[in-house]
C-alpha cells in the first residue's frame, strides 16, 4: 500500500467509525501535534476522533491534494459535519455538549504524515485560525475551558 493509499484508508476508517481499524494504521508510538495544547499519543488521538465522529453524524475530512515526499506525505483537509448527538470530549474540565444541530465547516488545514515503514508515526497539522478542536467548539457555540 502506498503512503497515499494508507492515508485514504486511515481517513475512511475514521469516517466509518471503525476506530480499531483506524488505529491499526498508526504506530504504537504515534504522536499528533498541531491544534492541541500539547502533543497526544495514539489512544488519545483515537479517543478525540471518536468523540467528534460520534457527535457529528456526517463528519468528513474532505481530504485532497495528497502528495508523497519520501518518508512523509502531505494532504489538505477541510472538515465538515453536523452536530446531531452529544459531544463528550475526553478533556479535563470539558462538560458534555448537547447536540446543537449546527453545521460546521472548518478552514482548510494542511497535514503532514510521517511514516515508519507502513505505519503513520506522526501527524502534524498546521494551526490555522478557526481550525482544530477550538474551531469546532466555536462554531457550535462553546468555549474551551481554561487550561
Amino acid at each position: 500500500m502506498t503512503k497515499i493509499e494508507t492515508i485514504k484508508a486511515f481517513s475512511a476508517a475514521l469516517e466509518a467509525r471503525d476506530f480499531e481499524k483506524a488505529a491499526s494504521y498508526l504506530s504504537d508510538d504515534f504522536v499528533f501535534s498541531g491544534p492541541v495544547p500539547q502533543p497526544i499519543g495514539k489512544q488519545e488521538f483515537i479517543a478525540v476522533q471518536s468523540a467528534f465522529e460520534n457527535a457529528f453524524e456526517d463528519w468528513s475530512f474532505n481530504s485532497h491534494d495528497e502528495v508523497e515526499q519520501g518518508e512523509k506525505a502531505v494532504a489538505a483537509v477541510q472538515i465538515t459535519g453536523t452536530h446531531t448527538r452529544d459531544l463528550v470530549l475526553p478533556m479535563p474540565g470539558m462538560p458534555t455538549i448537547p447536540a446543537t444541530h449546527k453545521k460546521v465547516s472548518l478552514p482548510e488545514e494542511h497535514l503532514e504524515f510521517t511514516f515508519k515503514g507502513d505505519k503513520i508515526a506522526a501527524l502534524t497539522s498546521d494551526n490555522v485560525p478557526g481550525g482544530g478542536v477550538p474551531g469546532v467548539l466555536q462554531q457550535i457555540g462553546v468555549q474551551l475551558p481554561p487550561m
